[in-house]
């Protein structure tokens, strides 16, 4: 398994833009179909996603 997790980081480094992108469209997708009952807790879950390091 640790094989796999190895090679979504390497491909996570090499599309940073592109996961932010992915995990910004993905909370907002969450707010609307919680009709944004949940957005602060998105907004929270979101952020620290994109600050991976």
């Amino acid at each position: 398994m640790s094989g796999f997790t190895d090679k979504l980081g390497d491909l996570e480094d090499k599309h940073d833009k592109q996961v932010d992108q992915a995990v910004a469209k993905a909370g907002e997708e969450a707010d609307k179909r919680t009709d944004e009952k949940y957005s602060e807790q998105v907004d929270k879950g979101v952020q620290e996603a994109q600050k991976r390091d």
